[in-house]
C-alpha cells in the first residue's frame, strides 16, 4: 500500500542491500589481495568476476551501486586534481598536450586502421580504433598511487597522458552522440570544445577569489563534519555541473581539485576525501568485474583469448612507439607503454551505445567489452612486467661519468621522504644523487627513472667514491637511525660543511639527532615531507617555486623504521 512506513522500509533494505553486500565481500577481497601479495584491485575484480560466474551479477547491480562505482572514479580525478595547480599544469604542458595527443594518434590510429583492415565500417573503425586507444584512468591512477609513483617521470607523464585522453573521450562520446541522432558533427564537437574551456575558466577563477575564503569561512567553525561536508561537496558539485553540460562527470570533478590544488586548505581536503575515494572505487572495480560475461568467456574463449592478448600487445606496442617518438629513453617507454597498456571505462561506455554496437557483430562486440574487463583486470601483473623489464635495461653497463655526480644534494634512501626530496629538487631543477642500500627499493626507484645507485654509505670507506665531501646537503631518508649514529663523530670531523638533513620517526629522535648537529625532521607529524623538503632548499640558501604533490603525503618513512 503506498505510504505504508513498513512497505517503505522494505524498499530501503531493498536498495541498499546490493551497496552493503558488496562491502563485506570487497573488504574480504581486499584482505585475501594483501595477503597473497596481490594489489587490492586484482581482488575487486576477482569478485566480480566469480560472482559473475555464479549468476549473481543481476543481484549486485542496480542504481545505488552504479552510481557509489561512479562517485569512487569522480573521488580519484578530484584527487588527481589536487595534484595538478595552475603552476603544474603550465609546468606539464607538453606532456598533457603533446605527449597526450602522440599516444592518441599513435595508438588510436592503429587500432582504426587494424579494425578497418578486418572490414568494419570506417564510423565503427574510428569511434571504437580512438576509444582502444584510450587507457583507464581509474586503474593507472590507483596502481600509480599504490606504488608511490605520483612524482616520478613515469607517474607524472601517466597522469598527463590521462587527463588528456578525458578530453578525447569527451570528444568521442560526443560523435558517437552525433552518430546516434544524425546530428552533424563538426558543430557539435565545438559546442563541447567551447563548455571544456568555459569549466575551466570557471576552475581557475574559482582558485584565484574563491577557494581561499570560502575556506577560512569555513576554518571559523572548526569542525571535522564541516571540512568533510564541503569536500565531497565540492568533489560531486563539480562533477554534476560538468554532467549537466554535457560534459563529462570526471572531467568536473578533475577541476574542482585543481581549483583547490594551491589552496592552503589542500592537504586537509586530500585527507578527508582519501577514505571515500578508497571506499567507492572498490565499488567501480567489482562492477567492471561483474561486467565480465562468463558465458562468453567459456563459449568464445578462443576469441576472447585473442581479442585480448592482441589488444594488450598492439595497446603497449604502440605507447612504447608514442614514447620514443616523444623522445623518451627506451627503459621509460616500455614502463610507461606497459603501464598504459590496458582498456578504458569510457570504451565500455562507447561500446554500449547503440548507435555503436550495431555497426558491428554483436559476437565482436561481446568479445571486444570482454576483453577491455580482462585487461584492466590484468594491468598489475603487465605493468610489473614493464617495470621490471625497465629496470633491468637501466641496470646496464653505467656511463664513465656517475649519473649527478656533480649535484649539490646526495639523498640516503629512496624511501616515500627520499622520492619527495628527489621530485622537488627535480620540479625546481636542482641536481641530486640517490642512493639506496636495499636492493628492492633500489630496483624499484632505479625503475621510477630516478637518479639512484646502489652503495652503502654506511661504510666510511665508501664516502670517496660517493663525493661526500663535494656535496653541499646530505638527506639521510632510510629510516635506519643505528647507522646515523655510529657514522656520526666521523661525519662531524670529515664534513663539517656539508649540512645533514634527516628523516626521523618521533620526537626523541628529534632531540637526539640536533645534539648530534644534524637538521632532524619528525615525519610521524603531517606535513612531514614538506617540511623535510623545505628545510633542504633553505640548507641550499635556494627557495622551492613549484609545488610538488608527494609532499602531501603523510606517512613518508618507510614501514620497516
Amino acid at each position: 500500500m503506498a505510504g505504508d512506513p513498513l512497505h517503505d522500509a522494505h524498499s530501503v533494505v531493498a536498495t541498499i542491500q546490493p551497496a552493503i553486500s558488496l562491502l563485506g565481500l570487497g573488504i574480504g577481497a581486499a584482505l585475501a589481495s594483501r595477503a597473497l601479495r596481490l594489489n587490492p584491485i586484482v581482488g575487486y575484480l576477482g569478485l566480480g568476476l566469480g560472482l559473475a560466474s555464479l549468476g549473481m551479477a543481476d543481484d549486485f547491480s542496480g542504481p545505488l551501486v552504479a552510481a557509489m562505482a561512479e562517485a569512487g572514479v569522480m573521488f580519484l580525478l578530484f584527487n588527481l586534481g589536487l595534484h595538478f595547480s595552475l603552476g603544474r599544469i603550465r609546468a606539464e604542458a607538453r606532456n598533457i598536450f603533446g605527449f597526450g595527443s602522440l599516444q592518441m594518434l599513435v595508438a588510436g590510429g592503429a587500432f582504426t586502421g587494424l579494425l578497418a583492415a578486418f572490414g568494419l565500417p570506417i564510423t565503427f573503425a574510428v569511434i571504437a580504433g580512438f576509444g582502444l586507444g584510450l587507457s583507464s584512468t581509474a586503474v593507472v591512477i590507483g596502481l600509480v598511487r599504490e606504488r608511490g609513483q605520483e612524482d616520478c617521470p613515469v607517474g607524472r607523464a601517466a597522469q598527463s597522458i590521462l587527463i588528456f585522453q578525458d578530453i578525447a573521450a569527451i570528444l568521442l562520446l560526443v560523435a558517437a552522440g552525433a552518430l546516434a541522432s544524425g546530428g552533424a558533427l563538426l558543430p557539435q564537437l565545438g559546442l563541447a570544445g567551447a563548455k571544456a574551456l568555459a569549466a575551466f575558466a570557471i576552475a581557475v577563477l574559482f582558485a584565484r577569489y574563491l577557494t581561499e575564503p570560502l575556506f577560512r569561512l569555513i576554518a571559523r567553525a572548526g569542525t571535522t563534519e564541516v571540512y568533510t561536508a564541503t569536500a565531497l561537496f565540492i568533489a560531486l558539485a563539480a562533477g554534476w555541473a560538468t554532467g549537466m553540460a554535457g560534459l563529462s562527470l570526471t572531467l568536473g570533478a578533475f577541476l574542482g581539485g585543481m581549483a583547490v590544488a594551491d589552496s592552503r586548505y589542500r592537504i586537509l581536503v586530500q585527507t578527508e576525501i582519501d577514505a571515500f575515494r578508497g571506499l567507492f572505487l572498490s565499488f567501480f572495480f567489482i562492477s567492471v568485474g561483474l561486467s565480465i560475461n562468463p558465458a562468453l568467456l567459456v563459449r568464445d574463449w578462443a576469441l576472447v583469448a585473442g581479442v585480448a592478448t592482441g589488444m594488450i600487445a598492439l595497446k603497449c606496442a604502440t605507447n612504447v612507439i608514442a614514447g620514443l617518438l616523444n623522445r623518451w629513453s627506451v627503459p621509460g617507454s616500455i614502463q610507461l607503454g606497459f603501464l598504459l597498456g590496458q582498456g578504458s571505462e569510457f570504451t565500455l561506455v562507447l561500446l554500449a551505445l547503440p548507435a555503436v554496437a550495431g555497426l558491428a557483430e554483436p559476437r565482436l562486440v561481446s568479445a571486444l567489452v570482454t576483453a577491455i574487463a580482462i585487461s584492466l583486470a590484468v594491468t598489475p601483473l603487465i605493468s610489473n612486467i614493464g617495470r621490471k623489464l625497465a629496470g633491468r635495461l637501466r641496470a646496464g653497463p653505467p656511463d664513465a661519468k656517475m649519473a649527478g655526480d656533480d649535484a649539490p644534494v646526495l639523498i640516503i634512501g629512496m624511501t616515500p621522504a627520499g622520492r619527495a626530496v628527489a621530485d622537488a629538487l627535480s620540479f625546481n631543477a636542482v641536481g641530486y644523487l640517490a642512493l639506496e642500500p636495499d636492493h628492492d627499493r633500489f630496483q624499484m626507484a632505479l625503475a621510477d627513472g630516478y637518479h639512484v645507485h646502489r652503495a652503502n654509505p654506511a661504510d666510511p670507506r665508501s664516502w670517496d667514491a660517493i663525493g661526500m665531501e663535494r656535496r653541499e646537503v646530505l638527506v639521510i631518508a632510510t629510516g635506519v637511525l643505528e647507522a646515523s649514529r655510529a657514522v656520526t663523530p666521523l661525519a662531524q670531523e670529515r664534513l663539517p660543511d656539508v649540512a645533514r638533513v634527516i628523516a626521523v620517526p618521533g620526537a626523541a629522535a628529534v632531540e637526539e639527532f640536533s645534539a648530534l648537529g644534524m637538521l632532524p625532521v619528525d615525519m610521524s607529524i603531517s606535513g612531514g615531507a614538506e617540511r623535510l623538503t623545505d628545510l633542504v632548499f633553505a640548507a641550499l640558501g635556494q627557495e622551492r617555486t613549484l609545488p610538488v604533490p608527494s609532499l602531501a603525503h603523510d606517512d613518508p618513512m618507510p614501514r620497516a623504521a
